[in-house]
């Protein structure tokens, strides 16, 4: 089978082609070059911004797995004070609506076109909106853990491109019949990011509306091609929060909401290092379980 892997500069194409192996013909496609370990592989030289671009990476692929992405909101004005306060370039405010919305619009045009059958794509924990908040009103949580049938309360461009992008590829399931599935990870850590978790630990002084989430990117790989690989027997359809077991600190997660969120106390599941969202829809579905913890380098 012939698979295009999009964002293939990025820091999570690596760990999703080892899970893909030999067993598949694989096409790598961004703007800049794959890193050293992917070299082997064809590459593409596009942009998702590019609909001809797209055309030519999707040619002759019967499966999408769709990775590339800006990965925050470029026009957050906390963002973008960061940057002017330390001098770095400032990109154009819409690229990130740009990328992730019209870029996955370009690629599933191109899809349809090349008659791709699946297509899976990494999303974001973010199309919660818990993340990137930019007035002073707090996210309305209900309970805990979170889950996709959570309310939505989104206010940056990253976090509503991911939850457009989900509906954006339902939406071509719905026309032409491709099977689309979205992953909503959090905080993705290759080993390295993991055992840095370890060694700079701090004790926990307040609430965080990221609730102390992540996920190995080992385990958003597995789940990447659990997808593809169970497409014909899942929902043509659907999204997966895919999240690490545990949180990324070491209080308990029950006593940090009845410390800071006891208003949460009667709506609160969570015992000993639960994670405060939970992939239990994944785990029911296709059978995904957290395999790794940062805990193993204390």
């Amino acid at each position: 089978m012939k698979i295009l892997v999009t964002g293939a500069s990025g820091r999570l194409a690596k760990f999703v082609v080892r899970e893909l192996g030999d067993d598949h013909e694989l096409v790598l496609f961004s703007r800049t070059a794959p890193p050293e370990e992917l070299v082997h592989l064809p590459w593409i030289q596009g942009d998702l911004n590019a609909f001809e671009d797209c055309q030519r990476a999707v040619a002759g692929c019967q499966v999408i797995q769709h990775l590339g992405a800006v990965p925050e909101p470029v026009d957050h004005p906390a963002i973008r004070r960061q940057r002017a306060a330390d001098g770095v370039p400032m990109p154009p405010f819409d690229m990130t609506m740009r990328t992730n919305i019209m870029g996955t619009y370009y690629l599933m045009q191109a899809a349809v076109r090349a008659g791709v059958e699946t297509v899976v794509m990494a999303g974001s924990q973010c199309a919660m909106g818990h993340g990137y908040r930019i007035s002073d009103r707090p996210f309305p949580f209900q309970y805990l853990p979170l889950d996709e049938e959570h309310p939505r309360d989104v206010e940056d461009s990253y976090s509503l491109s991911k939850l457009v992008g989900i509906e954006l590829l339902a939406s071509f399931t719905r026309a032409y019949g491709i099977r689309t599935y979205t992953t909503m990870p959090a905080g993705i850590c290759p080993p390295e990011r993991r055992q840095a978790i370890a060694r700079n630990v701090q004790p926990v002084t307040a609430w965080n509306e990221w609730l102390w989430t992540w996920v190995a990117s080992e385990d958003v790989a597995w789940a990447h091609r659990e997808l593809m690989d169970q497409a014909g027997r899942l929902p043509p359809t659907d999204a997966y929060l895919i999240i690490g077991a545990d949180s990324t600190v070491l209080e308990d997660s029950r006593d940090l909401v009845e410390r800071f969120r006891p208003d949460l106390l009667p709506h609160c599941r969570l015992q000993g290092h639960d994670s405060f969202v939970s992939s239990a829809k994944a785990q029911r579905t296709f059978g995904y379980r957290a395999r790794y913890s940062w805990r193993e380098y204390l």
